[in-house]
């Protein structure tokens, strides 16, 4: 035999193994480990903690997890670092596994840009890990987490699993619905940027093998267009561990303030916070408590972003956070809120509606959607514009947003019958009218023609039901191994479809092809039972982790017949050689 055909049988059998892994044994012991971590930190048992990581980290398993993770599940799993290296192939991933360990080295990131959210303009960097790098960060995510899901306060909401922006949302409602206090607006400066490293190693308290990791890729520099910049401060955006590691920077903000003013209510999401109290003096004062810790960590706050300002007096009430305005109003008594027991009338009612520069935001996006497809089938451009609509009706569906829905759906019909009579200049508006928009229901909707076989219509903002958030418990984490409560959370969540929201509800929280609850991060997908894809009756939908979908593809394009086959290979299987083939083109 030569070579050549040892090289494809070693491949081939590789293939079979890395298919046939028992993930749902993976996972359990995974989790089990990590369970015990997160009791062992309430606790406060640090020998147990420490005995537990590293036995975590050398875990096989835990390899296995971590490299499927970054080559199979994540969104942005096919952006390559400096090696060019976009996919994994089954046999790759096998190898990447089995060498996979902490040796204190790491390879340099590759920087791109990205445009910051809500703006045209500005940008903000990304450090792309290679391949390799990704999995060892993950690795160390899985091991870190726990611990630090069970130190980190309450009213810390960002970028920790199972929590989300409307969480930060309904916090802040919670703490000022019944008595009307000052914030202070909190915005750290180039947070990712600025975190001086010698402080952020000795927060993390790891085991030595973890901290000697750590420090490298801290340290391993940016390769953009050719040219090396060290890193001396800051944590890369763009890396798995980059959101563990701020967050691990910035606890101890809220003890700062709270060890001196015990009243004060700290809500804080990733760099953004908002501090609560009904005296502005001490709001005052704890703006420089803020500086003085913050400076500790190499940080400092954003003078221009940050603000002192009442809920309901002053002028200019209200404050934004997380794209909401949040603000209480002034009210006669049949429209007041109630205080507890619902007895006593306030005189003042608390909303919550999208903020005005995001609704600009959003209809100047859409705007440039419907004026980049004057050519395009109507078809596509409402698919186009369904995705942003969905997107962001869904997301602001949580609080007082009717009014802005219907604003937004009349403004997007004047840019569409611009649109219209842009392609049909000679022709009346009643001809462009019929063309365009047809009657579905009881009101006339910018649609395609009922016989088109791919017809689409336009979603309106105001489709969208208007659905209260309820807030996490307390301090709860999904490492306590409540699953029931945590996969019923995951139906509920503000920017889940009502399609996989029905489906999570009906299959209990468990995907169907595996049996296991779906996690925080899991990549979930809709799939068809039968293979047709036209048929999206809720009989014939299932909801599936990511990597569970492409193993039932698999396995149905393996009963199929032989002279089929080829039309039918695994779709992840051929995606991944393409894009190894463009890369190889472009080198």
């Amino acid at each position: 035999m030569s070579q050549r055909q040892r090289a494809k049988t070693q491949g081939v059998s590789l293939k079979v193994a890395w298919q046939g892994i028992p993930w749902k044994k993976v996972h359990r012991h995974v989790f089990r480990l990590q369970k015990r971590i997160y009791r062992a930190t309430q606790r406060g048992d640090v020998r147990t903690i420490h005995k537990l990581q590293k036995l975590l980290v050398k875990s096989w398993y835990a390899r296995l997890l971590a490299v499927r993770r970054i080559t199979q599940d994540n969104r942005g799993r096919h952006t390559a670092g400096i090696d060019g290296v976009k996919s994994l192939t089954p046999p790759q991933r096998w190898r990447l596994a089995n060498e996979l360990s902490l040796d204190g080295t790491a390879s340099s990131l590759r920087r791109i840009w990205i445009p910051k959210r809500g703006s045209t303009t500005d940008k903000r960097p990304l450090g792309i890990p290679t391949q390799a790098d990704r999995a060892r960060q993950t690795l160390v995510r899985q091991v870190l987490e726990p611990e630090w899901e069970a130190k980190l306060s309450a009213h810390t909401y960002g970028f920790r699993p199972g929590r989300s922006c409307h969480d930060a949302i309904g916090a802040l409602f919670t703490a000022i619905r019944y008595r009307p206090q000052y914030a202070l607006k909190i915005d750290i400066a180039k947070c990712f940027d600025r975190i001086d490293h010698q402080a952020l190693l000795a927060k993390v308290q790891a085991p030595p093998r973890i901290r000697r990791q750590l420090k490298a890729w801290l340290q391993a520099g940016i390769l953009e267009d050719d040219h090396f910049s060290p890193t001396t401060a800051g944590t890369p955006q763009g890396g798995s561990c980059s959101p563990l590691l701020a967050l691990i920077a910035l606890h101890g903000m809220e003890e700062a303030i709270t060890q001196v003013y015990p009243q004060a209510r700290v809500i804080t999401y990733a760099d953004d916070g908002v501090v609560l109290h009904e005296d502005c003096q001490v709001l005052e004062h704890c703006q420089d408590l803020l500086k003085t810790w913050l400076a500790q960590m190499g940080l400092s706050l954003n003078e221009a972003k940050s603000s002192i300002r009442h809920t309901l007096e002053g002028d200019q009430p209200g404050f934004a956070f997380l794209g909401f305005d949040i603000r209480q109003y002034r009210v006669g008594k049949h429209q007041s809120g109630k205080g507890p027991g619902g007895h006593q009338r306030l005189g003042y009612k608390t909303l919550i509606k999208p903020a005005k520069a995001n609704v600009t935001d959003h209809l100047a996006e859409l705007g440039r959607i419907i004026k980049r497809g004057r050519a395009l089938p109507q078809g596509l451009l409402i698919r186009q514009l369904n995705l942003k609509i969905r997107g962001w009706a869904n997301y602001y569906r949580t609080g007082v947003s009717q009014d802005a829905y219907h604003r937004l759906d009349h403004l997007t019909w004047i840019k569409l019958r611009s649109w219209a009579r842009w392609r049909h200049p000679r022709k009346s508006i009643g001809w462009v009218t019929r063309r365009y928009w047809h009657r579905l229901g009881a009101r006339l909707t910018f649609a395609t023609s009922a016989t088109d076989p791919e017809a689409a219509s336009l979603r309106a903002h105001s489709e969208a039901t208007i659905t209260r958030h309820v807030k996490v418990q307390g301090n709860r984490s999904p490492y306590d191994g409540d699953w029931v409560y945590w996969s019923t959370r995951q139906g509920r969540h503000p920017t889940i479809s009502s399609k996989l929201a029905r489906l999570l509800k009906t299959q209990r929280g468990r995907c169907r092809y595996c049996g296991l609850f779906f996690q925080h991060d899991d990549r979930i997908e809709v799939d068809h039972i039968n293979g047709n894809h036209r048929d999206s009756r809720y009989a014939n939908l299932q909801a599936l982790h990511g990597h569970c979908h492409n193993a039932k593809t698999r396995e149905h394009r393996d009963y199929l017949p032989s002279g089929m086959r080829d039309k039918h290979q695994d779709t992840e299987e051929r995606s991944a050689r393409k894009r190894a083939r463009s890369d190889l083109d472009q080198r």
